[in-house]
């Protein structure tokens, strides 16, 4: 017993000092390839170009980055590695599509050391950490509809005093929208998710292309309730929008990993930055500057009640259940 404690005293003790000989061989190894790499990403921009600019003053590497949604972000790889040229050298997506990814053999395995800090629940064998949780649930215009009168659950969307107040993704092209509709009976059951989803789809909500109009909508007062992440409470509160989100206790989200292209033209480069991306410095920018839900331990995002928010883990769905559930929501949503 007494080796055992001594073996993991040494291992603490000895945890950061491996992590500085990492970072310094990679990043030797890193500038030796160009100094450079490459990554896709749904992640917000303003949030990537702070962890672009502290990387950079960290290790001297510059990281150029493509933001688009998370499907535009599978579809540019998907394409590129099909064509045999793929540009980028690590990706930042949802989970769902990074796991396909992963198996057509776009992605790689990399164990970083920084993934020590993140639960093992939280933990990929292949992706590694599910670095963040994108949380979606109801948010609302306080200005006009007061906390009050706004909606208690899920299930109250459906009410005709909210008819024509909702907007939300057109499920048959957004497909973390898609994904969400098809997991809520984690939240509700079987029969009683489905019946959400006919009923609301009755009330004929307005559908646009993301969760970024919908949000939009939601703070001009144009569709004053909307689905959509609840981080944008935050994101859009700090300039001043009246914005707030109900309190539903388990919400559904997607997982988030970073990964390495299984043909990164700057390998090096891309580990040093995973390394960088998963460690307390990152995670802190993304928490406080983008209102993200991160996985490392103790850092959460500047959101009311976000300790209390229990997160529920959508469905992977791939392509031909994809293919179904669109087929599906085309008849209650589209006609």
């Amino acid at each position: 017993m007494a080796l055992k404690f001594l073996f993991l005293l040494g291992v603490i003790f000895l945890l950061p000092q491996l992590l500085l000989a990492q970072d310094a061989a990679l990043i030797e190894a890193a500038k030796k390839e160009g100094g450079r790499l490459v990554v896709y990403g749904s992640l917000d921009s303003d949030t990537a170009d702070a962890i672009k600019t502290a990387f950079h003053k960290k290790t001297g590497l510059t990281m150029d980055y493509w933001r688009a949604s998370s499907t535009k972000v599978m579809d540019r790889a998907l394409s590129e590695h099909r064509a045999g040229r793929p540009l980028f050298d690590v990706l930042i997506n949802n989970a769902n599509p990074m796991q396909i990814m992963f198996k057509e053999g776009i992605l790689a395995k990399y164990d970083s050391l920084s993934a020590k800090e993140f639960a093992k629940d939280v933990i990929d064998p292949n992706l590694g950490p599910r670095y963040r949780n994108v949380i979606v649930g109801v948010i609302y215009n306080k200005n006009v509809i007061k906390p009050a009168d706004a909606p208690r659950s899920l299930e109250d969307l459906v009410n005709p005093r909210y008819a024509g107040k909702v907007v939300m993704p057109d499920p048959t092209q957004h497909t973390t929208t898609t994904q969400w509709l098809a997991s809520l009976h984690k939240l509700m059951g079987q029969k009683q998710a489905e019946k959400f989803i006919r009923d609301l789809g009755a009330t004929k909500p307005f559908l646009v292309e993301s969760y970024i109009p919908a949000a939009e909508r939601v703070i001009t007062g144009e569709t004053p309730i909307a689905i959509a992440f609840v981080r944008y409470v935050f994101l859009y509160g700090q300039k001043g929008a009246p914005v707030d989100y109900v309190r539903l206790g388990k919400m559904l989200g997607d997982g988030h990993h970073v990964a390495l292209s299984s043909k990164a033209a700057h390998p090096n480069a891309g580990k040093a930055f995973i390394d960088y991306f998963l460690d307390t410095e990152s995670m802190r920018l993304m928490a406080n500057l983008g209102g993200e839900f991160v996985n490392r331990k103790g850092i959460y995002p500047p959101v009311p009640d976000a300790d209390k928010i229990q997160f529920v883990e959508m469905l992977d769905l791939d392509k031909n259940a994809y293919e179904e559930k669109r087929k599906e929501y085309s008849k209650i949503f589209l006609r």
